[in-house]
This record gives C-alpha cells, structure tokens and sequence, in this order.
C-alpha cells in the first residue's frame, strides 16, 4: 500500500485483535498520546494495536504559514476559524488506508476504534461518520466536527449507530466549548448516539478523562 502515514506502534498483547488509530491535535505528532497507553491500564485480553500517526508537514495559514504537522490548514475568515475541505478530505483517504492496514493484519473493523485530539478529533470524526463499513467506535477529544454542512449527504450507513465519546474542557482557549456543543448538537439532530463529557480543563486531557476513556473502551471494544 503506497504512502502510508509513519506511525508509532504499541501493542499491549501479542497478536492484537484490536486496534485504535489515535490522531494527535495540530502542531504535535504521534508521540503525543504514546504515554496514556499504560495510563489506561487496558486488560491484557483482547490484545490492542495502537497506531498514532504523524501527520503531514504543511504551512498553516492561522500560524502566519508556518510549516508544522497538521491533518489540514485553517483560515482565520472574519474571525472565524474555517478547515481547508481539501486537507481533510485528503487526509481522510490517509486515515482510512490505515484501517484497511489493521484490516490487512487481521484486525475487523468492528474491532477498531478511530480516536483524536483537537484537529485529531475532529479528523477521526470526519472518517468513522463517512466509512463504509460498522468501525468499534469514535473517541473525539477537545474537537469540533469539520465539513458539517456535508455529513448528512456523506454519512454512511454503516457507522449510523457507531457509539461516539466526546469530551471537551470548560475552559478551552483553543477551540471554544460553544463550538464543541455546536458539533454535538449537529451530531444529535442527525441521529448519533453520544457518550458526552466536560472537565474543568483547558485544551488538555486530565486523569478523570483517562479514567473515562477506559470505561468507555471496555464497552465498546469487543472482550476477546
């Protein structure tokens, strides 16, 4: 498969039959989120592949065309932040090329759980709503929902009742927690089922998060 996105690997158990692909937030890389791995205390049955890709190098417009890691470029319009349709989609197509890899190594994907931080999240949205076959579930941290206005003619059938955890912090400077509501009333009213969490944070993730995050993995991933 040609141009796959580099990525760090960490198994928790020989020959995994899970796997979460975790998107870290912009300006990062995929050694962002390696730590909450044994932060997450998974049991050792079923085995777990996390895949936490980088990103590709592009100039961000919102950072005075600075080149960084990020999944897409944004635009300052009037104030408003706005995601490049492009970018998404093309990184979108580099998403799902690593789950049909997970695929390839044996992993269903109903045994894969699309997870993201910021522009990760928002990513990570963008692809499980639109894929075409029942993914395990959606992990959207600090995110909002990109190319809104598009997902009830793209969403597919399949990830319909795909269980979704969102979570924001209350003190957010980054993507404000209106915009975050905004994405969950958007997701609501286009019949998504949600898991929705707020902590007293800002762009971060806290200890109570990582507590619900295991919770909610146990629900979702298949037990062996």
């Amino acid at each position: 498969m040609a141009d796959l996105l580099e990525a760090i690997e960490i198994e928790t158990a020989a020959s995994p039959t899970c796997s979460i692909i975790w998107m870290h937030g912009l300006g990062a890389d995929g050694h962002d989120f390696v730590d909450i791995v044994p932060e997450l205390g998974l049991p050792a049955w079923p085995g777990v592949r996390f895949v936490f890709p980088h990103a590709p190098m592009r100039p961000v417009t919102i950072n005075g065309g600075y080149v960084m890691r990020a999944w897409y470029d944004i635009r300052d319009d009037g104030g408003t932040r706005r995601e490049d349709p492009a970018g998404v989609r093309a990184s979108q197509k580099s998403i799902e090329a690593l789950i049909e890899r997970e695929k390839e190594r044996g992993v269903a994907a109903r045994s894969i759980v699309l997870a993201g931080f910021s522009q990760g999240g928002a990513m990570a949205l963008q692809t499980a709503l639109r894929y075409g076959e029942r993914l395990a579930g959606i992990m959207a941290l600090s995110c909002s929902l990109p190319l809104a206005d598009t997902l009830g003619a793209e969403a597919s059938p399949a990830n319909r009742d795909v269980p979704i955890f969102m979570a924001h912090g209350t003190h957010d400077p980054m993507i404000p927690m209106a915009r975050a509501m905004r994405a969950r009333e958007i997701l609501s009213g286009l019949g998504y089922r949600l898991e929705w969490h707020e902590y007293p944070m800002p762009h971060s993730v806290c200890l109570e998060e990582v507590r619900d995050i295991r919770a909610w993995l146990g629900s979702v991933l298949p037990q062996g």
